[in-house]
């Protein structure tokens, strides 16, 4: 699995942007839009754009893989923000006329408390071993996802710690045209950040799953490489997002040779999201369970108290799907085999 940048503070777009005093199609009840232009930012030129690789802009939220408690995890992204009093006092900094080069944070008084499991995301600035808040006031960070945690019920669904695994969705190896689902050793995650996509992620913008049947996929940040994409120029880039089967994706993220992440979204370029018929969508899938790599964990003898009688391919898939613990404890059913079934993922589903 090809590693590239690592999501660990907000990306800038590509292009300069502009506000514009129009309602929002991406916020709702936000009364402005940021819209780009077609100057390229200083920014996406300083890190050499031109070379960049770029990458499918995913829709879903950001998670990283870390070690917790002598062992890989996964974290959730959990930003700090200021209490209501710096809130105010920041907002009114923004907005005024002749406010000063910077604003001065207090760290330890202006937030909110944090977790005490939370860590500050690896790029953030740090003056006297505080993190220093970003543009829009923030200080991206991360907790550990724990099984019995409810709000982040959806991201255990992904992973089982014990034997060490996550559910991900990636290019196939060995075709580039096809899409695989397949468990995957935590420890080849480590240092990675990763996208968290599913039935009750954003809105769902990609279909998966229903309410009895929740399904929920990891996919390693930069996993989706942008083939054919047109000169970097805005018009081009909106005739490709509007007229190219390719183009049918939330955003682009463009991998820069020093580490640093570019994007542009569909609404940078007024464009609507999300739409029917993603690019995603239209790749066949190939569900895939070689359990047998994944340690000797898997020798144990997993009991399925409820199971009289085989399962259809379907309604197998299905209960495979639906957590890492059920993934494992279906898998049994087939002998620890390999199971593979291949199509569109929501016809399967």
């Amino acid at each position: 699995m090809k590693r590239l940048g690592s999501v660990q503070r907000k990306m800038p777009c590509v292009f300069v942007t502009e506000v514009k005093e129009e309602p929002s199609a991406k916020r709702e009840h936000q009364p402005f839009k940021v819209l780009a232009t077609e100057t390229i930012s200083h920014k996406a030129l300083d890190a050499d754009i031109y070379s960049a690789i770029p990458t499918e802009k995913v829709d879903g939220t950001c998670c990283y893989v870390t070690t917790y408690k002598d062992q890989p995890y996964l974290w959730a992204r959990l930003d700090r923000k200021p209490n209501k009093q710096a809130e105010k006092r920041f907002k009114n900094f923004l907005h005024s006329k002749e406010n000063p080069k910077e604003f001065f944070w207090n760290v330890e008084e202006d937030f909110k408390p944090a977790p005490e499991c939370w860590i500050p995301a690896k790029e953030i600035e740090q003056i006297n071993g505080n993190p220093v808040p970003d543009e829009n006031g923030h200080i991206p960070g991360w907790v550990p996802v724990e099984k019995n945690n409810k709000q982040y019920c959806w991201h255990s669904s992904v992973v089982n710690y014990e034997f060490e695994i996550a559910l991900v969705l990636k290019h196939h190896p060995d075709d580039s045209g096809l899409l695989e689902i397949s468990a995957v050793p935590l420890s080849d995650l480590l240092e990675q950040t990763l996208e968290l996509i599913g039935t009750n992620i954003n809105g769902n913008p990609y279909g998966l799953g229903s309410k009895k049947h929740p399904l929920h996929l990891l996919i390693p940040h930069g996993a989706f490489q942008v083939r054919n994409l047109p000169s970097l120029k805005h018009n081009d880039l909106l005739s490709w997002f509007e007229g190219c089967k390719e183009g049918k994706i939330e955003g682009i993220v463009w991998h820069c040779s020093d580490g640093c992440l570019i994007k542009v979204h569909r609404h940078h370029l007024g464009l609507c999201w999300p739409i029917p018929d993603t690019y995603m969508n239209s790749k066949p899938v190939i569900i895939n369970m070689n359990l047998n790599k994944c340690d000797s964990a898997f020798d144990r003898n997993l009991e399925v108290n409820d199971q009289k009688e085989p399962l259809s391919v379907k309604r197998f898939l299905l209960r495979l799907m639906s957590s890492a613990n059920g993934l494992l404890k279906a898998y049994d059913l087939v002998d620890r085999g390999r199971c593979s079934a291949a199509g569109p993922l929501w016809d399967l589903l």
